[in-house]
This record gives structure tokens, sequence and C-alpha cells, in this order.
């Protein structure tokens, strides 16, 4: 972006800015965080909800005319992911960005938001059984484990808008009512897109989801549903075909989208931000149905309060089932493949094709899995203890374009948990384990204990555990599998251990982690098309600290410190030190006006950074290349007016560069031949809404 383009630009925003702080923050306060907070404002024994969930006053004598009550115009909502039991509170807070955004400030991408994305800690997958293989775009997915079951008093909705440079946009709806008492649904929408300022760049993620929960006037029954769709469309570009021609672009081309890139065919890009076609790159979609159910037998009782009698239900033993189904299909495509280009950059000879030029890979799967457990609650006063055991019968169908016809399998494993968080909260412990008896992943396992301790209001907590994971080799190292890998025999079963401890202590602001791993038989790439297995035991340590400083009346430090360290000599390149920091001045002006601004760094010591294969979509080992970059700056103005938050932010001024006069041309680089963009302007606001 030109400076004179970002002056005017910058000058616009402000100037809307200005007058809608000057606007709003004088409206008088009818919603407000506080109101998150009141979880208790519905079961006054004075007080119903009608049929939309709202608050009314008990009145016999007037059952036609009811009146709203004080309450009318405030909201009692609160939520818990699926599999908790803990009920948690909306964050209106304004200020850190990243807790809007699906991905978090610790994974980089190949340089564009909506690229595959990597962490920059070791954080390998911690789970048995069947696993595709394909984890790149994660970060960006509506997952079943951060799926949020809503209860709410009123209709409540939340939207969002995000406006970057290059076309870039960000738009999320959140949609939830309890239509009675006992049952909600949410309906939920995440679509990005990133045109990007290199060739063949774009990236496009769409994301839907809808929950709904049902218990009966009774208590006996209950039931959870989950519909979640996740679409990604990423073009491929390979990396510049040489990145040191970016010296040359402000006294000659002058942009880097003139520069050409390894993959996509010269000239046939575009910077459209509604364009999904993907001509080359990668194209995955994945569909989830859950329905979870169970039925408990228990204890009944009543409590009368003022003439007026509750019914009360003490589960003591639950049959569950769970229901899930899967249907995902993972391909790359490239439908102007340059036989040049493939040899020169990836040593790779394009084989014969039947359909032609086109170069494609898909694996396409269905999931039906059935799972039966028995539960069983020692203590009637405390649903957060529990005893389950189960099993589950998983059924596989696969297509691959390497092989003719449909491929089955299936899975049957057992299931044991143990949890219990005290009536007193002071003690929060969870035991489960997972073995698989029978079937395509017989003797994978997974074990986890955890115990978390409360030491006192001034002290905090203590949380220690560890995990244990023995788990199969990806299917994309099956032989039927059609991506491009060309050694795929001989690999065993990963084992991976993990121990863990974290410190916390709200009232002073710390937080500490410890973090060591103990993996044998780990399986990594090495190439774009290949991978091996490191046999030998190797150790990984990450510690890690974070603090919030007050350094004045509104002035406040934030700061994330990482440090990680192998031992063993293991195919494992990491940062030592990752830290990240903001400057902040923050404070609540003119009663309804919360103000977050200042400088956010982050920083990572050289290292040599994993290179990525868009044919197979895995960040590989490599030992050649190392990335050293500046500091990542950016300048942030966050400000909250009631329920409407506004995000501005100016990112890679670390790009800032004087010796081709004052341009922002010194860019970071994300892995070899991946530079990021010179300065990136955002714009985005959030705006929830109570009706």
């Amino acid at each position: 972006m030109h400076l004179k383009g970002l002056y005017h630009f910058s000058a616009t925003i402000i100037v809307l800015l200005f007058f809608s702080v000057s606007a709003m923050a004088q409206l008088p306060r009818s919603f407000n965080s506080n109101s998150f907070n009141n979880l208790s404002s519905g079961n006054n024994a004075n007080t119903t909800t009608d049929s939309q969930g709202r608050i009314i006053k008990r009145d016999a004598k007037k059952d036609s005319l009811q009146h709203r009550d004080q309450y009318a115009d405030s909201i009692t909502i609160y939520y818990r992911y699926f599999d908790s039991t803990r009920n948690r509170i909306i964050d209106s807070s304004v200020s850190d960005y990243y807790s809007r955004l699906p991905m978090g400030p610790n994974y980089h991408t190949l340089g564009t938001y909506g690229s595959a994305a990597q962490s920059y800690f070791f954080n390998p997958l911690m789970k048995a059984g069947w696993d595709p293989g394909l984890h790149q775009f994660d970060p960006y997915k509506f997952t079943l484990e951060n799926t949020k079951f809503y209860q709410t008093t009123r209709p409540y909705s939340e939207m969002a808008y995000l406006l970057g440079s290059k076309s870039e946009q960000l738009i999320s709806i959140l949609l939830t009512q309890n239509k009675k008492s006992n049952f909600n649904y949410s309906f939920e929408y995440l679509f990005s897109s990133t045109p990007g300022y290199l060739k063949t760049q774009n990236n496009s993620h769409n994301s839907f989801r809808i929950t709904a929960h049902y218990q009966t006037k009774n208590k006996h029954y209950e039931s959870f549903f989950i519909f979640l769709s996740n679409k990604t469309a990423a073009s491929e570009n390979g990396g510049l075909q040489d990145s040191r021609k970016l010296d040359s672009l402000s006294s000659s081309l002058n942009d880097p989208y003139s520069l050409e890139t390894r993959l996509g065919k010269a000239g046939a890009a575009s910077r459209n931000p509604f364009n999904t076609t993907v001509n080359t790159g990668n194209t995955y979609k994945e569909l989830t149905l859950l329905y979870k159910h169970h039925y408990d037998l228990g204890k009944k009782d009543s409590i009368v309060t003022d003439s007026i009698v509750r019914h009360i239900f003490y589960p003591r033993f639950r049959i569950e089932h769970i229901l899930r189904y899967t249907q995902n299909s993972y391909s790359f495509s490239d439908i102007t493949p340059d036989s040049i280009k493939y040899a020169n950059y990836f040593n790779f000879n394009i084989p014969n094709n039947p359909n032609g030029d086109t170069i494609a890979y898909k694996d396409s799967w269905k999931e039906v899995n059935n799972e039966f457990s028995l539960i069983s609650f020692p203590d009637k006063n405390n649903l957060s203890q529990f005893f389950k055991v189960g099993a589950a019968l998983q059924n596989l169908s696969g297509v691959f374009d390497t092989v003719t016809g449909k491929h089955s399998f299936y899975n049957l494993y057992g299931l044991v948990e143990y949890r219990n968080r005290t009536r007193n909260q002071k003690w929060d412990m969870e035991a489960s384990g997972q073995l698989y008896l029978n079937g395509l992943n017989s003797g994978d396992y997974a074990a986890l204990v955890s115990m978390k301790r409360l030491l006192g209001s001034r002290i905090g907590s203590l949380n220690i555990g560890f995990q244990n994971v023995n788990r199969s080799p990806a299917f994309i190292f099956d032989p039927l599998s059609s991506f491009p890998l060309k050694n795929r025999t001989g690999f065993n079963k990963e084992n991976l251990l993990r121990f863990f401890l974290q410190y916390e202590n709200p009232k002073i602001g710390w937080k500490l982690n410890a973090e060591y791993f103990a993996v044998s038989n780990y399986i990594y790439f090495d190439s774009f098309f290949t991978a091996k297995q490191e046999a030998t035991l190797f150790n990984v340590l990450h510690l890690s600290a974070e603090k919030k400083f007050k350094l004045s009346r509104n002035w406040y430090w934030y700061t994330d410190i990482h440090l990680q360290q192998t031992t063993g000599g293991p195919p494992v390149n990491l940062p030592f030190l990752y830290t990240r920091n903001r400057i902040a001045f923050e404070g609540n002006f003119f009663t309804n006006l919360f103000i977050a601004t200042g400088l956010e760094i982050k920083y990572h010591s050289p290292y040599k950074a994993d290179n990525y294969s868009p044919f197979l979509g895995q960040f590989f080992y490599q030992n050649a290349y190392t990335v050293n970059n500046r500091p990542d700056i950016a300048a942030y103005l966050n400000f909250r007016i009631k329920s409407f938050k506004t995000f501005l932010r100016l990112e890679n001024l670390n790009a800032l560069s004087v010796n081709n006069g004052f341009k922002f041309d010194h860019r970071n680089f994300a892995v070899e031949q991946y530079p990021y963009a010179g300065l990136w302007v955002r714009f985005g606001i959030w705006w929830n809404f109570v009706n």
C-alpha cells in the first residue's frame, strides 16, 4: 500500500472513530459486560420465563397481563464447551485482538491469513486411532472440542466484520436463543478470504455450526446436537522463484505481485476476494453430525420457598449414547502444471496422466461412530464428579484415486474416565483412558491424568499431570492414500509422553507453565515427497511465563515468554526463544468507553524453520535455511462502547526501510521463499445485540 493511499485511509478511519466515540460514549448504559456476570438472575422464585426465555414476574392474579421486571433490559448468558460441565461467561474485553480470531498469536503462516499454519511450539498430535494426516488448516476450523452450548434468558446475536489490505475480509456471525428454558439452539458462521499480495496466494475458509440442547422438564432425558461444516480453498504458489528479487522492487517493479512463483500459471491470478476457485492448491471439505443423548436414573426431591414448590432431580446413574457421522475429502490439484518448474524446484517428474496435464490427488472418507457408556455419580449434589466406562465401534470407508472401489475399515475401542471437581472447588481431577482393542488401529491407546488444586485466593492454583499416547501412523502414510508420498512402508507406532505443570495466580497476574515431552518412533517429513522415522528416544522441554505489569495509572505491560530446548539430536527445529509483548494504554472513560491502545511486539530467536510441501499439505524438516527476522511490530487501537467493539491495527511496522526512501519493504520471512507482506492495515467491528 502506497503511503499516500495509507494516509487517506487512516485519516478517514480516525475521523469516523472520533465521531462514533463522541456520540456513543455519552449514551446511557443499558447493556454492558456486567450483565454477563449475573448468572443467578433467572433463579428468583418470584420470576419465571416466557416462551422466548425472557424473565417475567410471577403474578397469579394477572395471568394475561404479566409485566417485565427490573431485569427487562439485561441478559443472563453463559456457555459450556462440549464435553465439559463448567459454565463460562462471554468475554467482552478489548485488550487482546487475538481473542477475536480463530488462530492464536503463537502460529505462523506462509505469509497470509488463511494459508497453512504451524505453531512455534512443539505441538504433536496427542490422539490415538485413525487420523487422515492433514492438519495444516486446523487453527481456522470449527471443531467438536471448541463447540459451545449456550444458556440465555434473551435472544443474543454477535456479528463481526474485518477488512484488511488487499481486500482481506473476515465475517463472523453468532445467533443463539432459548425457545424454552430447557431448549437452546445456536447458529455460527465464519468466513475469511485473503487474496494475498503474491500470485496464487488466495485463501478462503467457510465454516458453519448449528447446535441444539434439550432437557426434559423432569430432568431425566437430555440431548445435544452438533452440525459442523468446514471448507478450505487454499491456492498454493510454492514460494517465490527467487526471493532476492524483492530487494529490487522499490527501484523497478515496485509490486511483489509481479514476481514469479514456483507454482501456478504466470499471469493467471486474481485478487477477487469472492473467488474461491483453486487452480493450483488444496481443497478440503469436512462435515460432522453428532447426536449425544442420555437417560438418567436418580432421586427426586423438592424445596418449598414462599409457598412455591421447586422439584429437584439428583442423577445417580446415566446411560449415554453418542452417534457421530463424518464425511471428509482432501484434494490437491494443479490444472496447469509446468514440468520444468516441478523438476527444478521440487525434483519431481510429472507422471503420464490419462486426464491430460492435470495433476490431482484426493482421499475421501466416511465415518460412522457409535459410542455407548454407563456413568455413575457418587455424590448426588455434585454432577461434576462421575465415573464413566464405555465402548465404541467406528466404521470407516475410504475412496482413493490410486485404487478402484471403496475400502472399508473398522475400530473397536474401550474407554474409561473419572472426573471430580469438588464442591468447594479446591480440587479438580481428571483421569481418562482409551484402548483400541481390534481393527485398523489395534493396539493404539491414550491416557491422561490431571490434578488441579486451589492453594488459596492469594496463592493461586497448581495443575500437574501427564499424557501418554501410542498411535498408528496417519493414513497419508498408507500405500492406499492418493497423495504422492514416495516412501510409505516400515513405519512403526509413535509413542509420545507429556508431563505438564501449570501455576496460575490471578491476583498478581502470573501464569507459569512447563511441558516435558519424551518421544520415540517419531515420524516426520523431510522433503516435498518423502518421510522418515526417528526411532531413538528424544526429549523436548518447553517453559513459559505470562505476566501483566501495571506501569502507571493506565499503562500496562503484557508479556509472554517461551523457552524451548531439545535433547538427543532430534529432527525437530524450534526457536529457543519466543516472546510476545504489549505496551498498552487502557482504561474506562466517559462511563461507557473502554480503550486499549499501544504497541504489540512479537519476536522469535533465529532457527531453521520447517519448509512446506503443498502437495502433501505438510511442513517438513530442513537444516539448510535459517529464518532470522526482525521483531514483528504492530500498533493498535481497540475500544468498546457498550456492546460495540472496534479494532484498528497497523501491522508489519518492522518492514520500515529508509534505504530507498520511506518504504515498508524490509519483509520478514515465514519460511524459505515465503515472505510476509509489508505494511498491513486491518479494521474490524464486533457488535452484539440483545433482542
